[in-house]
């Protein structure tokens, strides 16, 4: 018969171990194993003496922890306090009897499941039933046999520890699973409150893990996540992680699996949250070193969001919510980075959600509009392209600004459909000019998700062919932040493009690396000048000298040489005065719709004596 079938069998089986064999035994309790004679035993009896005779019996034997209360009214609040792992409970007390107390710890979830001996002179099979159908464990009848005891006590404590490594205990890593994870959260709220203590909890998601199973498969990635568990679990003490000044320097940090990829670590020794911020640098020092996924180095970044009991919630449910929050929001940031919570912080997540939810109805409801403002020519201040500028007409808020709902949009994801409508809108803008006569260049922003992640080049590839216009009306422009953030793969996607006809324009160039090596790689045919030095190009020297060198570089390289934001006449013409090629800005013409940008185009093509 094999032990789980002896553990079935009922309670009045008697297991033939012998003390050496029971000497070895472990279970359980946090993340050290222990012996089973060192669990905490609480015996609640209105007769001390009985209990004082009763720990005699089981300090003969090896346990050396007990808990003694001879008053039954107080006897739910010391288990509370003290949570043992078994409780030796006479029925016939006067004040509250021990059915009773058995009653009432069952209600509680953290001890539904904690072993109960109950002791009794009675023999009458009704109060065994009684003791039964309340949720007894075992019984033992008075006076006690102290082998009996013995025995009674080491059996119930063998059957809770393999109980609890299949409830408690998750099977792949062997770390102390959600459901542990929550009864020590409850437990360590708990005692915070009640000695004005605090304490912190961290969420730990690694949400590149998909990578490894997508890439490996199932069974090394399973070798892959044993690997990260015991990184976490075996190398972040609070010794390493906060410094030597700590009482016990052996002291290890509760590191639970909390599902998937996630794991909590539970930290109720640390005197500030701040704290946390130590061990989670220790955290990032451990993951610094690769995982080895069948030969190969695999590198995975965790995102951990931290809050704090009782600073930042009351109890155990919002702390938890708050601490998975802070993660999300350090995945959001692109992972890689540690997040405490704040009111702050959350106030903007809210924002943020309801901004995606308000997102993805406007793009189901068509509640976008492309404006476009005019790129003119400095020479001749003729109209010769446009750039297509997105905004949200939201039914009840109006229009919202762009600088609202794109770093969102980027965030999410939703940037790649919302990317993909402005791109086909642009190009049926382009089809509507050619059908008037119109014959323009059209500027479409691409952002970094778009680049890199939305496969662009099948994008424009398909929209080309949907449309009968030549490629190069359609211009891609992108920061130069963008390219640099992976140069070769830009190179790669870049020539890809221009082998599709598009042209490529080189936006905000002089707010990021601006490096001239970059403008001879990408070989952009367009440079766009930021805003932020055409402001001041009138008085600055500095903005003159970096206005000129570009319009003069581009001018020997051969790329077009655009200035954003020029908002009055006297810009407008040193920019005449240095040769450079186009602008746009308000001092011409504020972003409108396509159908006034028609009606501008002829009105200026009219006064210009070229109506045609």
């Amino acid at each position: 018969m094999s032990f789980k079938q002896k553990l079935q069998s009922g309670i009045d089986t008697v297991v033939n171990v012998d003390e050496s064999e029971v000497a070895g035994q472990a279970y359980r309790l946090g993340d050290e194993f222990v012996q089973l004679q060192n669990a905490s035993i609480m015996m609640v009896d209105d007769e001390l003496i009985t209990m004082r005779v009763l720990q005699s019996f089981l300090e003969e034997v090896g346990y050396h922890e007990f808990i003694l209360v001879d008053d039954s009214v107080t006897a739910m609040d010391e288990l509370r306090k003290h949570r043992p792992d078994i409780l030796l409970l006479d029925v016939a007390m006067p004040k509250v009897s021990g059915f009773d107390i058995l009653k009432l710890l069952r209600q509680e979830d953290e001890f539904a499941h904690l072993p109960v001996i109950i002791l009794t002179s009675s023999s009458d099979a009704a109060t065994k039933l009684q003791a039964l159908d309340l949720g007894a464990t075992d019984f033992l009848s008075k006076p006690v046999d102290s082998s009996e005891l013995a025995l009674r006590v080491r059996n119930t404590l063998a059957a809770k520890a393999y109980q609890d490594q299949l409830a408690y205990y998750d099977p792949l890593t062997d770390l102390p699973n959600r459901h542990l994870f929550q009864d020590r959260l409850r437990w360590s709220t708990s005692c915070a409150l009640r000695d004005k203590g605090k304490l912190a909890l961290m969420h730990v998601a690694f949400d590149d893990f998909n990578r490894v199973t997508d890439t490996f498969g199932p069974k090394v990635s399973d070798d892959v996540f044993k690997q990260l568990a015991v990184k976490l679990s075996g190398n972040i003490r609070v010794a390493d992680a906060i410094g030597c000044e700590v009482v016990n320097t052996d002291e290890s940090i509760d590191v639970f699996r909390f599902g998937g990829a996630d794991f909590t670590l539970l930290l109720t020794s640390i005197d500030a949250i701040a704290e946390a911020g130590l061990v989670a640098k220790r955290i990032f020092e451990v993951m610094c070193e690769p995982l080895n996924a069948d030969g190969t180095d695999v590198y995975l970044k965790p995102s951990i969001g931290v809050a704090g009991f009782p600073d930042d919630a009351s109890d155990p449910a919002t702390l938890l919510k708050l601490a998975v929050g802070a993660s999300s929001q350090a995945i959001a940031q692109g992972g890689g980075r540690l997040q405490f919570y704040s009111t702050e912080m959350n106030e903007s997540s809210l924002r943020r959600m309801r901004m995606e939810a308000d997102l993805r109805r406007a793009l189901a409801e068509n509640e976008f509009r492309l404006l476009l403002q005019p790129k003119v020519s400095v020479k001749d201040g003729n109209i010769i392209g446009a750039e297509s500028l997105i905004r949200w007409h939201d039914p009840a808020r109006g229009c919202i600004s762009p600088v609202e709902f794109i770093p969102v949009a980027e965030d999410t994801g939703l940037i790649l459909p919302i990317g993909e409508w402005v791109l086909r809108e642009a190009c049926n803008i382009l089809m509507s000019w050619r059908k008037q006569g119109i014959n323009l260049k059209m500027s479409v922003n691409i952002s970094a998700r778009q680049f890199f992640e939305g496969d662009l080049v099948a994008l424009v590839d398909s929209v080309l062919n949907e449309h009968n216009f030549e490629p190069s009306l359609l211009v891609l422009e992108m920061t130069e932040s963008i390219l640099v953030d992976d140069v070769d793969t830009a190179l790669e996607i870049l020539a890809q493009l221009r082998g599709l006809g598009v042209q490529i324009s080189i936006d905000d160039f002089g707010t990021g690396y601006s490096s001239l090596s970059y403008l001879k790689l990408f070989r952009a045919d367009e440079v766009k000048i930021d805003r932020a030095f055409i402001m001041d190009v009138t008085t600055s020297k500095e903005d003159q000298a970096l206005v000129y060198a570009i319009t003069y570089l581009g001018r020997e390289m051969g790329f077009t040489v655009c200035a954003e934001g020029v908002e009055d006449s006297e810009q407008r013409d040193y920019l005449k005065k240095i040769k450079c090629d186009e602008y746009q800005g308000f001092y011409f013409s504020k972003p409108i719709s396509h159908i006034e940008f028609s009606a501008l185009y002829f009105s200026e093509k009219a006064a210009s004596g070229h109506p045609g």
